[in-house]
């Protein structure tokens, strides 16, 4: 069985002390040449995509506006299909590029069936782990973790904010395993503050569908749903778009944001903004260290555990309309998984093993 390497703070660099200054980036390392391959949505989906390239342009040295690096030190490509990423794979290995990064569980078989054939080419997968190639660096994160902060914080705002009995929904993108510790942990998070809440649920298929959840999220609101957490990638921005309109019209409902905070995504009117909170997922963390181990001429292949602990996963809570106390008590609950008070439980059956009455028609298990 492979082992499973656990990152700690110490040892790799994550959260925001890792993109303060002082790293490969001011040293320009022009001897690594790199290549992200993302699904159709690419490094405009605000969210998952878009925190590997932040990681990418840290390395580089250069930010979202500035990129002269691009095209020659490193590139993006977005496939337009999922029949394309095998052959964007192959395009990227005969222009040589060091380290081919791909983004999404959905890459697993290309990338991996890739890195057999091609034993000396390194890769970085993001949202997989387990396979055994010595070439491939595998990034997994404690979604879940992060996922009940957002939970708790909703239904803790409901509260606060005089609902009764609030109901709250959630929309995946692709069904998997990742995506199931985004949705148990985010039911689990909803419950600890109100045991019976109503979880409803909703899988586009797609990354890249934001008309499909922006129906669903709409009948949802209209039907009463307080709040709406998506882990779909560029879909969720459907959701995000419904929750404003309903805001607009003077309704006290709100989208939740994923991977990236989504507070200015959110923007409806002057600074307010539809997004309450994000769960937060640092996406630039492996694709950083990733780059920096290939100019060290340390690459090793492995499972990589980004958690709460490391500062990997959590919330954002630059909304002002997040009461203060809510953000208090999410801490609190922050610091109890931390501490090991609170377990969060990252499949379906384990939480229906711990939960006695944990929701029944959850449609998916990990």
């Amino acid at each position: 069985m492979k082992k499973l390497a656990v990152l700690i703070l110490g040892m790799f660099i994550v959260a925001g002390a890792a993109f303060a200054g002082g790293g490969a980036g001011d040293r320009a390392p022009t001897g690594v040449r790199s290549i992200l391959l993302t699904d159709a949505t690419g490094i405009d989906d605000a969210s998952f995509n878009a925190a590997a390239w932040r990681g990418m342009l840290q390395f580089y040295g250069e930010t979202w506006a500035n990129t002269p690096g691009r095209g020659v030190l490193y590139n993006t490509v977005a496939a337009s299909t999922m029949a394309m990423y095998t052959p964007l794979i192959n395009n990227a290995m005969d222009e040589r590029y060091d380290l081919i990064i791909t983004t999404g569980f959905t890459w697993a078989t290309a990338t991996q069936e890739a890195a057999r054939r091609n034993p000396n080419q390194n890769f970085l997968i993001i949202d997989v782990g387990g396979m055994p190639e010595p070439n491939i660096m595998q990034a997994l994160f404690a979604e879940h973790e992060g996922s009940f902060l957002v939970g708790a914080a909703a239904a803790r705002q409901a509260l606060a904010d005089g609902i009764v009995n609030p109901r709250f929904g959630f929309i995946g993108g692709i069904a998997g395993a990742v995506i199931t510790r985004f949705h148990v942990g985010f039911v689990q998070g909803v419950r600890s503050v109100i045991p019976n809440a109503e979880v409803l649920e909703f899988y586009v298929g797609s990354w890249g569908d934001p008309g499909t959840a922006l129906i669903q999220a709409r009948n949802w609101f209209n039907d009463g749903v307080f709040a709406i957490f998506s882990a779909a990638g560029g879909s969720g921005n459907g959701t995000i778009a419904a929750a404003n309109e309903m805001r607009l019209t003077g309704r006290n409902v709100w989208a939740i944001g994923v991977d990236s905070c989504q507070f200015e995504v959110g923007i409806y009117a002057g600074r307010n903004s539809s997004v309450l909170t994000s769960m937060l997922k640092q996406v630039e963390a492996p694709v950083y260290r990733a780059l920096n181990a290939v100019r060290a001429g340390t690459f090793a292949g492995g499972t990589y555990m980004f958690t709460l602990a490391d500062g990997a996963v959590g919330f954002s809570d630059v909304n002002p309309a997040l009461s203060r106390d809510v953000v208090n008590q999410v801490n609190q609950a922050r610091q109890q998984i931390i501490n090991g008070q609170i377990i969060v439980e990252p499949t379906l059956s384990g939480a229906r093993a711990r939960f006695p009455g944990f929701p029944v028609n959850l449609a998916i298990d990990g």
